[in-house]
């Protein structure tokens, strides 16, 4: 293979969408930490003393706590040479957003789990689905409380009319909040806080089956329901199939806190295993009038 296959082949473009404070800044700053491009992650919210986002570099963005424009931030991950689009969840910017989505080969949906599916997110869904851009999907902040988990996959494959497919799948939420169970691996992933701005801590994992000592960790009450859940999804969950993820038309599930970086790398490696290097990409349906109309404010 020449270099520049070489070089196409570990390139991976995707771009961040979701509705305004859902976590999308802040889960691009955590990226950047794990790919060794910064060494403290800033934070998003309006305080003069705060450490900003590396993406919000505009003065108004700095000051308001939000992203007002498109940011290009590229860093190597595992021999992948990543590029993401961070862009603006706000509505006033968002024709900045459909712009952007143009160059990008898939998307990561990010959902606050304790709200669901809101407003500009459909309307971003809409731009992808019409392009064919592969969906993966990030419900974030299980640091707080959350919707039920089942009702969160539902709102999404009502509201967007795609399929999920749970990757892991969340133990509590908020202050009862325990880590993942990993389905592919089949254990769970303990949660344990850390310092905002850095990289998760030691992770333990437990075998599934070794009920003993995940009672021991994350409680009776907790183990209970866990079980009873991974045996309704067992049951009732699509089945993972990669082409219809990168058709557009299966949407890949992860669970985790980007505040509190638990959860991000996790994700981060299922999606570079799934994602392809740039691809050429046609939309299935070309936008009426009326409708392209809808997008732009």
């Amino acid at each position: 293979m020449s270099n520049y296959a070489s070089e196409i082949n570990r390139r991976r473009t995707f771009a961040i969408i979701s509705h305004p404070d859902a976590g999308k800044t802040t889960l691009t700053e955590k990226f950047l930490l794990y790919g060794g491009a910064i060494n403290l992650a800033g934070s998003v919210k309006g305080k003069a003393t705060a450490r900003h986002a590396v993406s919000d570099w505009m003065e108004i963005e700095k000051e308001r706590g939000i992203s007002v424009t498109s940011s290009v931030l590229q860093f190597e991950y595992d021999g992948y040479c990543i590029n993401i689009l961070d862009t603006p969840g706000h509505q006033d910017f968002s024709e900045d957003t459909y712009r952007t989505l143009m160059a990008a080969d898939s998307a990561v949906m990010v959902i606050d789990a304790s709200k669901g599916v809101e407003a500009q997110t459909r309307k971003l869904f809409k731009v992808c689905g019409m392009r064919g851009i592969p969906i993966f999907t990030f419900i974030n902040k299980l640091d707080r409380d959350a919707n039920d988990t089942f009702d969160l996959l539902d709102d999404i494959e009502k509201e967007l009319g795609i399929a999920t497919c749970p990757v892991n799948w969340p133990i509590g939420s908020g202050k009862e909040f325990k880590g993942v169970y990993d389905r592919e691996k089949q254990c769970v992933i303990s949660y344990s806080d850390t310092e905002k701005g850095t990289k998760e801590g030691i992770a333990t994992e437990i075998p599934i089956e070794d009920e003993d000592h995940l009672r021991t960790l994350i409680g009776e009450a907790a183990a209970e329901k866990l079980l009873g859940e991974i045996e309704l999804l067992d049951g009732a969950s699509a089945e993972f199939d990669l082409d219809l993820v990168r058709a557009g038309r299966l949407t890949p599930v992860c669970f985790g806190s980007a505040l509190t970086n638990f959860g991000v790398e996790i994700f981060l490696k299922h999606f570079l295993n799934m994602t392809t290097p740039p691809l050429p990409r046609m939309a299935d349906v070309k936008p009426t009038e009326h409708e392209f109309s809808a997008f732009v404010f």
